[in-house]
């Protein structure tokens, strides 16, 4: 009886006892990889590095010891599963890993399931979504931004165009498709994707026939992205088919810095394959705990394997997950599980999925690593708000000989760069052009000239040129009559151009048109856009419609469209000077003229001796004021009128009613009418510089509107029509290719070393410049007139100037006579002359006492004050007389 009353008692302390027993005093965490690859063996000593820190630290689990379980996948989905599962029945808390990101794809949905976190830093899959996935965490940069570094190099060296190589699978797919949308926010993108089998299913003749087809394209820059095996593999066919030499670039994602780090110093024959490739590394700040940490690496790997940046991202992972832990128990919370009755109602099947448990702690575990916050191997870890690591960041290194060198940095904040991000953590982000560098680059083949990352496939094919067959203006493009020939200043300025490309074009011209009517340039550019031609070079305007289509280069000539129109030339004569005025005006001209002379004396005469002579000799100072005058004021007007027409430029033809004339196929008349709203029925389309002159003899049409080199050449041999007002738009001539061609940069590049060299000018001499006439017209260039035009003017002048001689000096020589009377006592004639010479000399140049009295002036205006014979002679006297007033 008393067995039976102690009986439940003993039940109840056993169940203490029990429960007490099943307190965990051990934290479980799985780790999933393939322990064979370099990503793995690294991760393994890494891991159980920290599993030994963290135990030797008994406040880190408030007693409790950290217990990391590994499970090795060997390369297979399915033995993934299998351990994930495993870690499932055996209350794991957290799992780190999967190695890839198809399987986190998977293990994903089974620990959003039962509320495990999942703890990556080599699934770096950019599609990872973590609304999908909220209990997948990736505790290394994401691959978006290694491919937004990859993007920035491509930018930042000036290539327009990559080709992608990477292995099938969701990691690597997921990574090139953000690769082609951050180059196409930089104007660049992905020409050609070559997929590969999933990586070690991959084979030689898999990989040769991806690199064969890359061989016969134009884009030398290649982009891998893949893993070891596959790219080790890449690497050893492309040597073999010479396609790691000069002219190409190989940009490898982070898979290869593994392997360099992991293996350093390569094999010779390893290094023979990736000489001058470039590639990423996960950058971690230079601090002395990670200093510390490598330097007893050999010892904890017993020279397995050599040290490379994901060593660092495991062991801060496991000390992600220790201290989020003892924060869940900081928080009062217990490790415990609970069976999920969904898996315990599943039936008819032979699955023990009842074992399977739901951490009940997972969601606030989840929480504490999202609010991880420490300073680790990796420097500062903290998650954003997207759950990315803060402040991402690459070494960018160069493979060359036996080893590497690192030639820069990318970080998130401050893009390229030769010093490393953390010295730009504490300044204003700086992400300009300018403010990018990176050290010089070893490429493939020893050179460290940028590669042009670009040329033409060697299959033999020439490049299709259209050209078109004019009918008129022939000076510009020509077929030869009965030959393939082609001739003219576009054609010239092309072949130039393409003499000066660093590579080998093969080229023919292929007519485009019927060659009795000017083609349309609009169709001619469309045949490039359809792949009829693969250029097109000629008299064609980069307008609007066409640039939505093509690419241009850079204008080889300026072009905009002008007003031509018939002008009235008025013919010089030597009364030229006179038209500007009229009658009336003249008078008025006069009037006003003497009125400023009256105003200038008045102003003038109390101060001023010039002004103070007797009123003959101001009267002509006024005269020559005013005929100087007019000689300077009406020159203008004068060359004003020596043309004449009705229509002064584009605005008065728009205005009018009358029909206008345009050159057909050119994009003039859509111009006309879609942008300036004139109506079609007052267009009249022409083809030759015969139909423009004969149109506008007859005055079939007002005027013409075309393309400025057309008229200049049509003005040059028809003097008798002009420009009227200015270009009303600026354009130019370019050669036309595909769509992001390579070949549009660098013939712009040509056309501009043309210009520099003075090579265009001398094409467009020989072409253009046989002018016979001037086409600019008076309102732009001030035209020189002759003599002739102006000799009555002159006339005029001379006579007002004998006109003031002839009364002046009779009323000197008046004066001297009656002041200085010749004496008749003279013993030699000759002496007398002589001396009475220079005796009137002297007077002419004595200047006049004044006095204060008018009357006295006007008696002494010509007193002298001996009559003495002078030994000099000056004429300043009469100089004054003639000199105009100041103005």
């Amino acid at each position: 009886m008393n067995l039976v009353l102690l009986l439940p008692i003993f039940n109840l302390f056993v169940g203490v006892f029990s429960k007490e027993a099943l307190t965990p005093n051990v934290v479980n965490v799985g780790a999933i990889f393939s322990f064979s690859t370099f990503p793995g063996k690294v991760a393994k000593v890494a891991m159980k590095a920290a599993e030994n820190d963290i135990n030797s630290d008994p406040t880190i689990l408030g007693g409790r010891k950290l217990s990391i379980s590994l499970h090795d996948s060997n390369f297979s989905s399915f033995l993934a599963i299998i351990g994930a599962l495993q870690f499932m029945e055996t209350d794991t808390v957290a799992i780190i890993g999967p190695q890839s990101s198809t399987m986190a794809h998977i293990l994903s949905h089974l620990a959003n399931q039962l509320h495990v976190p999942l703890l990556s830093f080599t699934a770096l899959d950019p599609g990872l979504s973590p609304l999908q996935f909220p209990f997948f965490v990736q505790t290394a940069p994401n691959d978006e931004f290694q491919m937004i570094a990859i993007a920035e190099m491509v930018s930042y060296f000036g290539w327009a165009e990559v080709i992608a190589v990477f292995s099938d699978d969701g990691q690597n797919r997921n990574g090139i498709i953000t690769l082609d949308n951050e180059l196409a926010q930089r104007r660049c993108r992905i020409s050609y994707k070559a997929v590969l089998p999933p990586d070690m299913t991959a084979t030689s003749s898999d990989v040769r026939r991806e690199l064969t087809k890359i061989q016969m394209m134009e884009s030398r820059v290649i982009v891998l992205h893949t893993f070891s095996t596959s790219g080790l593999l890449v690497f050893e066919v492309a040597k073999r088919l010479g396609m790691m030499g000069k002219g190409y670039v190989w940009i490898a994602s982070t898979w290869l810095s593994t392997v360099l780090d992991s293996t350093s110093p390569l094999k010779p024959e390893t290094a023979n394959l990736i000489q001058g490739a470039l590639t990423l590394r996960p950058h971690t700040p230079d601090t002395e705990r990670k200093r510390d940490f490598i330097s007893r690496w050999s010892q904890l790997s017993n020279g397995s394997v050599g040290f490379n940046p994901y060593g660092l991202y495991a062991y801060d992972t496991v000390w992600m997950i220790a201290r989020a832990v003892k924060s869940l128990l900081d928080q009062g919370a217990n490790i415990s599980f609970s069976n999920d009755a969904r898996l315990a109602d599943v039936g008819g099947m032979d699955l023990n999925l009842s074992s399977l448990s739901i951490f009940d702690g997972g969601e606030q575990l989840l929480k504490n690593i999202l609010e991880t916050n420490m300073t680790g191997l990796t420097g500062p870890v903290r998650f954003n708000q997207d759950r990315s690591l803060i402040n991402p960041s690459y070494g960018i290194i160069n493979v060359v000989k036996t080893g590497y060198r690192q030639i820069g940095f990318w970080s998130n904040y401050s893009g390229l760069s030769i010093v490393s991000p953390e010295t730009f953590y504490g300044k204003k982000p700086n992400r300009s052009s300018s403010n990018q560098h990176l050290d010089r680059v070893v490429w493939p083949g020893g050179g460290t000239t940028r590669p042009r990352g670009w040329v033409f496939p060697n299959n033999g094919r020439e490049l299709r040129i259209g050209v078109p067959n004019r009918v008129s203006f022939r000076d510009f493009v020509s077929i030869v009559n009965g030959t393939d020939k082609v001739q003219g200043y576009c054609i010239d300025v092309f072949i130039a151009a393409i003499k000066l490309m660093p590579y080998a074009v093969p080229y023919r011209f292929v007519p485009f048109g019927d060659g009795h009517r000017n083609p349309s340039y609009y169709k001619l550019v469309s045949k490039i856009e359809s792949g009829d031609f693969d250029g097109a070079v000629g008299d064609i305007a980069t307008v609007t419609d066409r640039t939505r289509i093509v690419d241009f280069t850079q204008p080889y000539i300026e072009s905009g469209l002008v007003v031509v129109a018939p002008v009235k030339r008025i013919s010089s004569s030597p009364w030229s000077f006179a038209r500007p005025f009229t009658p009336f005006m003249w008078a008025v001209t006069a009037a006003f003229f003497l009125i400023v002379g009256s105003v200038v004396w008045v102003l003038e005469h109390r101060i001023n001796d010039e002004f103070r002579g007797p009123p003959s000799q101001q009267l002509v100072t006024i005269l020559t004021f005013s005929l100087s005058t007019m000689f300077f004021s009406h020159r203008e007007n004068t060359v004003m009128q020596q043309l004449s027409s009705p229509i002064k430029g584009i605005d008065s033809l728009i205005s009018s009613t009358e029909p206008i004339g345009y050159q057909g196929g050119t994009f003039t008349k859509n111009y006309l009418i879609e942008e300036l709203n004139i109506p079609r029925s007052r267009l009249i389309p022409l083809g030759s510089p015969e139909e423009y002159a004969e149109a506008l003899e007859n005055r079939t049409v007002a005027a013409i509107v075309d393309e400025r080199p057309y008229v200049d050449l049509f003005l040059s041999d028809h003097c008798e029509f002009s420009v009227r007002g200015q270009e009303f738009t600026k354009r130019g001539w370019g050669f036309a290719f595909p769509r992001d061609s390579p070949l549009a940069v660098d013939m712009s590049t040509a056309i501009l070393a043309l210009s520099e060299n003075g090579e265009l000018q001398k094409i467009r001499d020989k072409w253009l410049s046989r002018r016979a006439c001037s086409s600019e017209e008076p309102e732009n260039v001030s035209e020189e007139l002759d003599l002739k035009s102006f000799w009555g003017l002159f006339l005029i002048c001379g006579i007002a100037c004998m006109l003031a001689l002839l009364v002046y000096f009779p009323l000197i020589f008046f004066q001297f006579s009656r002041h200085c009377p010749e004496e008749p006592d003279s013993t030699s004639r000759d002496r007398s002359y002589s001396a009475r010479l220079r005796t009137c000399l002297s007077f002419v140049d004595k200047k006049v006492e004044k006095s204060q009295s008018s009357s006295k002036r006007k008696r002494e205006s010509f007193s002298i004050n001996s009559c003495e014979p002078a030994s000099a002679f000056s004429g300043r006297r009469l100089s004054r007389l003639f000199r105009a007033p100041p103005v």
